[in-house]
């Protein structure tokens, strides 16, 4: 297909590139940059995208991420007085629901005074390094009656430098955000890190497809629809193109889980949502 002359000629245009490029250099989308340029062009990206994050996400997916996210969620099976961290979660979406599920269990049990103060000391930490994304969180938590809940703590900071002691942390997940870091492989150490033993670690992340027949029309949309409604709804072709590039560069599932057992989780396995488009990885740290 056309298409995919388009993008093997993307691919062999930008591998030029690197040899002009200092030696450290990685990927920002399907262009090679520093690795000290990335970490401030993908804030710039979440900068323009925070203001219309979740309208877009909504359009994009038709509405299915929210379904990803409960998936997300209900794996990692939360309980009263957990402390978990939610990385890249900077407009609270699976925080909320982490929230909502704990709350959900409580009340089925509303006589039992040790869950509800289980309860009080439940700590959700929802971490970003971007600080307009943040700022849509807290407000997304006010609206939802969530502004004055101490269990739900934002914290600006690095997925690659956490800023949380050792084994300190009951969960982790990361939705749609390990891709644009700049090293994975650190993201998933300090994932490690942070965990305490039996601790579990779980990535939602855009991923790809196989299905031969759905594999044409995914790129179709992915490339020629994605950026199109992103310029027409948020004013911002550019943002949603990295975001349409970035997948592509993204390891494949096999490879990922190779990466997560490599930072020393065990037990690791991935669900393949809608044929690839998602994928949901996990580990255990024993």
């Amino acid at each position: 297909m056309a298409l995919r002359s388009i993008y093997r000629g993307l691919r062999k245009n930008n591998s030029r590139l690197c040899s002009h490029l200092h030696s450290h250099a990685t990927s920002f989308g399907f262009k090679e940059v520093r690795e000290d340029e990335k970490s401030r062009m993908v804030g710039d990206v979440f900068t323009s995208v925070a203001s219309n994050y979740d309208v877009m996400n909504d359009l994009m997916s038709g509405g299915l991420h929210r379904l990803w996210k409960e998936r997300l969620v209900s794996k990692l099976n939360p309980f009263p007085g957990m402390k978990h961290l939610d990385v890249a979660g900077g407009t609270g979406d699976v925080a909320f629901r982490i929230l909502d599920s704990i709350h959900s269990v409580t009340q089925r049990d509303v006589k039992n005074c040790h869950d509800n103060n289980l309860l009080e000391e439940t700590q959700i930490f929802v971490c970003d390094i971007n600080p307009n994304m943040l700022r849509v969180g807290k407000k997304r938590a006010h609206d939802r009656g969530f502004g004055e809940d101490k269990s739900l703590i934002w914290v600006e900071g690095d997925a690659e430098q956490l800023k949380f002691e050792d084994a300190s942390m009951d969960g982790y997940t990361i939705a749609f955000g390990i891709r644009n870091v700049t090293h994975i492989e650190k993201a998933l150490v300090e994932a490690y890190r942070v965990l305490k033993p039996g601790g579990r670690f779980l990535c939602l992340e855009l991923s790809h497809v196989e299905i031969p027949i759905f594999k044409d029309l995914y790129d179709y949309y992915s490339f020629a629809v994605i950026p199109t409604v992103g310029q027409l709804v948020a004013g911002d072709r550019e943002s949603y193109q990295y975001l349409v590039e970035s997948i592509r560069r993204f390891p494949k599932q096999e490879k990922f889980a190779a990466m997560i057992a490599e930072a020393g989780f065990q037990k690791v396995e991935y669900e393949n949502l809608v044929g690839g488009v998602v994928a949901i990885h996990s580990g255990l740290k024993f």
